[in-house]
C-alpha cells in the first residue's frame, strides 16, 4: 500500500505535470477523486459487517456524491469541458489496483485496509487540493468549490482515523477494541 500512496501523492501533487494543470484539467482531477470514493464507499458498503465502517462509506457516497454533482454543475455553468490528464489516469489506475486488493480481503482484514486507504487517500487529497490545484486554478468559482471542499475533506479524515482507532490503528493489530 505504501507504494501506491507515494504514487498518488506524487500524482496529486502534481508531480506528473510538466507544467502547472489547467482548469479543465483540475476539474477532471476533482470529478476523478470523486468518483472514486463513491465507487470504493458503494463497494464497502456491500462488504463490510462493522457498523462504523459501514456508516464511514456511507458518508462518502453522500459527501461525495454532492460534491461531484456541485463540481457538475459549476462546470456546466462555466462551459468547461473536464481534460483528462496524467493524473487523472494515475488516480483511476492505483483505484483499479486498490479495488483489486480490496476484493480478495474478507471480515477486519477488508475493513482495516479500506480504512487505512482512505486515510491515506484523504491525506494526499487535502495536500493536493490546498498545495496544487487551489493555487493553480484560474477561475475564481474553480477555486472557491476546491476551497470550500477544503473542511469536509478534513472531516472526512478526521472520521477516517477514528475509526482507523478503533479497528486498532494502520499497522497495529493488537490494540483492537
Amino acid at each position: 500500500m505504501r507504494i501506491g500512496i507515494l504514487a498518488l501523492s506524487l500524482s496529486l501533487s502534481g508531480a506528473v505535470f510538466a507544467q502547472a494543470p489547467t482548469d479543465p484539467q483540475i476539474a477532471h482531477i476533482a470529478a476523478t477523486a470523486h468518483s472514486i470514493d463513491i465507487a470504493r464507499g458503494k463497494d464497502a458498503l456491500k462488504k463490510s459487517k462493522n457498523a462504523e465502517v459501514k456508516q464511514f462509506a456511507e458518508q462518502m457516497v453522500e459527501d461525495h456524491g454532492a460534491g461531484l454533482k456541485e463540481a457538475q454543475a459549476l462546470l456546466k455553468k462555466l462551459g468547461v469541458k473536464p481534460e483528462d490528464n496524467p493524473t487523472s489516469q494515475a488516480l483511476n489506475k492505483q483505484a483499479k489496483e486498490e479495488k483489486a486488493k480490496l476484493s480478495k480481503l474478507k471480515g477486519k482484514a477488508f475493513d482495516k485496509e479500506y480504512i487505512n486507504h482512505e486515510v491515506a487517500y484523504h491525506k494526499a487529497v487535502i495536500d493536493a487540493v490546498k498545495n496544487t490545484l487551489i493555487p493553480n486554478a484560474k477561475n475564481a468559482e474553480l477555486k472557491q468549490l476546491l476551497t470550500d471542499a477544503g473542511p469536509t475533506l478534513e472531516g472526512h479524515l478526521k472520521h477516517a482515523e477514528n475509526v482507523q482507532a478503533q479497528l486498532g490503528g494502520s499497522s497495529d493489530t493488537s490494540a483492537r477494541k
